[in-house]
């Protein structure tokens, strides 16, 4: 079989299988693409093992999430920037805190926007723009615990700087961290990047589940209280929501975050 032939018939039947409304069984894939079983069976074992489909059961298929991701709009960082603005600003007003915008890098997130208190009078903590590392930061943190990506704490074996003395190291601690992140739906930092500071993010959780971005805010120690971490965290998930929401073109009514 040529290269082509072989593309083009992976392309046949994944085309059938997106546009179905329902998951289809062999049988359905083999009527409407009029490819014989052998053929379909060899393609759907190849394109499950590679995520662009997704096995169910009863036979039946489902387009999977590695093309979900793929087939996925691309935003450049100036776009999502100043699609969160208006979320970031007003929460960042609401509690004359730093909020920031980051994401997914490589092995950790890039802080590709802050929008600081246009009140003058306040006095805050600029987190600064760039690289933070899955381990140490409730940015990084955030998508990490929700990411079905390379960001498991697993594939990071031996990779896990100590920032400070309160920087978790051990993959089997991160990991627990992360199980506890996604169950209350946000990440916290307590000194682990930089002493006298902390931070709380929240995943963006895009469509299909997964995540590429999170929402923070950073302060003092002193400050930032449990008790203030954990409003932070309430008000951060609800800023990741009508951001998803804008995201994905449903639009949202801006949010009171007190």
């Amino acid at each position: 079989m040529k290269k082509e032939n072989h593309l083009e018939r992976v392309l046949q039947m994944l085309e059938c299988v997106a546009r179905s409304e329902i998951p289809l069984n062999t049988s359905a894939i083999c009527d409407a693409t009029g490819l014989p079983a052998p053929t379909v069976y060899r393609l759907l074992r190849e394109s499950v093992e590679a995520g662009l489909l997704q096995a169910l059961p009863e036979r039946r298929y489902a387009i999977g999430q590695r093309l979900k991701q793929i087939a996925a709009p691309v935003h450049t960082d100036q776009e999502l920037a100043k699609l969160a603005k208006p979320v970031l600003r007003e929460a960042a007003n609401c509690y004359g805190a730093a909020f920031f915008l980051s994401r997914a890098r490589g092995r950790g997130v890039e802080i590709i926007d802050v929008q600081t208190p246009q009140d003058k009078k306040v006095s805050y903590l600029h987190p600064g723009l760039g690289f933070r590392p899955v381990h140490a930061c409730s940015c990084a943190k955030a998508v990490a615990a929700f990411s079905q990506n390379s960001l498991a704490a697993k594939s990071l074996q031996g990779q896990l700087r100590a920032y400070t003395e309160f920087t978790t190291t051990d993959i089997e601690a991160v990991e627990a961290e992360f199980s506890q992140i996604r169950q209350q739906g946000y990440a916290e930092c307590l000194q682990e990047l930089e002493l006298g500071i902390c931070s709380v993010a929240a995943p963006v959780l895009n469509a299909n589940e997964d995540c590429e971005l999170s929402v923070g805010a950073t302060g003092p120690v002193r400050l930032f209280t449990e008790t203030l971490r954990k409003k932070l965290g309430k008000a951060l998930i609800s800023c990741a929501s009508h951001i998803n929401n804008d995201l994905h073109g449903s639009g949202s009514h801006m949010a009171k975050y007190k």
